[in-house]
């Protein structure tokens, strides 16, 4: 029965009413939560590696930080675009100076860490293989 509320809910914030506010952190954590295993990918695409934070960003008018690191190496901290609260659409993707994803050598991508800061100042983490996200 979670199962289908959990459902329900991703439906149904998936499709922001008119003047719908932003989502809040509870509302992130419950999606993140079903979604964990996804929560980025990687995919080679013209002689490189793009791991890719499309998911996350889909969902991140909860969110108040996306670090990551890559094989071990030191966290960054991941620019996302802002929440636009007045829009119908907050979390839309409009402002192409974001992109969603961040590149690297072919190949140069073996493990990835997220690090996810909700606005409540709680956190979650995960931990991805390459072959486990690779979206080709």
């Amino acid at each position: 029965m979670k199962v289908f509320r959990t459902v329900g809910l991703i439906l149904a914030l998936a499709t922001p009413a008119m003047g719908q506010q932003p989502i809040s952190a509870d509302d992130s954590k419950q999606v993140f939560d079903v979604t964990k295993n996804r929560w980025v990918a990687v995919k080679e695409y013209d002689g490189k590696d793009f791991l890719d934070f499309g998911h996350l960003l889909a969902w991140r008018c909860g969110l108040e930080s996306i670090r990551y690191s890559v094989n071990d190496g030191a966290e960054k901290q991941f620019q996302m675009e802002p929440c636009y609260i007045d829009d119908v659409a907050p979390n839309a993707q409009v402002d192409l100076t974001f992109p969603p994803f961040v590149s690297f050598d072919l190949g140069a991508i073996e493990t990835v860490d997220v690090v996810l800061e909700y606005k409540d100042g709680s956190t979650d983490r995960a931990t991805y293989r390459r072959g486990d996200i690779l979206k080709n």
